[in-house]
């Protein structure tokens, strides 16, 4: 488990990396997926950091029916180069790490474009990817209280949130119920639907929303028509438009254009008072800053 102040650091350079890859200084390549079953992947992907002198290889495995079986969702490896002498110099649990860094860039975004009062955080889902929100979404905003709804494990996940932060939580048997009037909302499941979990209309006016799961590039947790009247941040436009289900879907529909695309690496933040979405992919390059920063610091996941 990352600590408070190691994992500020992967915040930190998560915000490096992005603004470097938005300004060209670095390249972050799409991922290999290969599909071998119903919605199971076998992900390849590379990224060098130029800024830090660091590249990463990271393969992973993503199994839907894995949570059933009482496995985790993903399994993989990341290793860690120095670009100078070509030296594998770390090894990480491709999960381990892969939880770290997505809650990470997501309360990068949180910083960025949620209330700095913000106190309630409203989570669907109750995995791995769930827990790693809440950690890092606290590491950034004063979370008071959390409403969580899973059709799987809520009692176990709102169990280790108070045992783990003293937040309060609320277990909501619906989805409505969940975000409406939250100031952060996060979706973390695995949905292959392209039906969305949640509609905008349940989504307070200035509120801000983490939608990080899906396990295609056209499963959809948040309405995309949400899109057309928010702040809409990705990590990067390209990648946003071939893999993020919501966006491909409002564009599709004409709800926004590619211009209404924020890169989370070009904002210094949303406009006062605006509803704002970052809907995050997951790149390569995540994983890169997310291994040089806890390497350096001397930590694991």
């Amino acid at each position: 488990m990352t600590d408070p102040e190691a994992l500020a650091r992967v915040v930190d350079a998560l915000a490096e990396a992005f603004a470097d890859l938005s300004a060209g200084r670095t390249l972050s390549p799409s991922r290999t997926v290969i599909e071998h079953g119903p919605h199971r992947q076998l992900l390849t992907g590379t990224a060098v950091w130029e800024r830090r002198g660091v590249a990463t290889v990271k393969i992973t495995t993503i199994t839907p029916d894995n949570p059933d079986r009482g496995l985790p969702l993903i399994h993989g490896t990341v290793v860690l180069v120095d670009l100078e002498t070509g030296r594998v110099t770390a090894q990480f649990d491709g999960a381990d790490l892969t939880a770290v860094r997505t809650g990470a860039t997501a309360a990068l975004a949180t910083r960025l474009c949620a209330p700095e009062d913000a106190a309630e955080l409203a989570v669907i889902g109750a995995g791995v990817q769930a827990r790693a929100l809440v950690r890092a979404i606290s590491a950034v905003r004063p979370v008071e209280h959390v409403r969580v709804h899973s059709r799987t494990r809520p009692d176990a996940f709102a169990e280790w949130v108070r045992e783990s932060f003293g937040h309060s939580v609320s277990l909501d048997d619906d989805v409505k119920t969940a975000v409406e009037n939250a100031a952060i909302v996060c979706t973390a499941t695995s949905t292959d639907d392209p039906t969305p979990l949640v509609d905008a209309s349940w989504i307070a006016d200035g509120a801000h929303v983490n939608v990080i799961g899906g396990t295609h590039e056209d499963a959809i947790e948040v309405d995309p028509t949400l899109l057309a009247k928010a702040f809409v941040v990705v990590e990067q436009k390209e990648a946003a438009i071939a893999d993020a289900g919501e966006v491909r879907a409002a564009l599709a529909g004409g709800l926004i254009r590619e211009a209404d695309l924020h890169e989370i690496g070009a904002i210094t933040g949303r406009p006062p008072g605006a509803t704002s979405v970052f809907r995050s992919v997951g790149m390569p390059i995540e994983d890169t800053a997310a291994a040089a920063a806890l390497f350096s610091f001397g930590s694991g996941p």
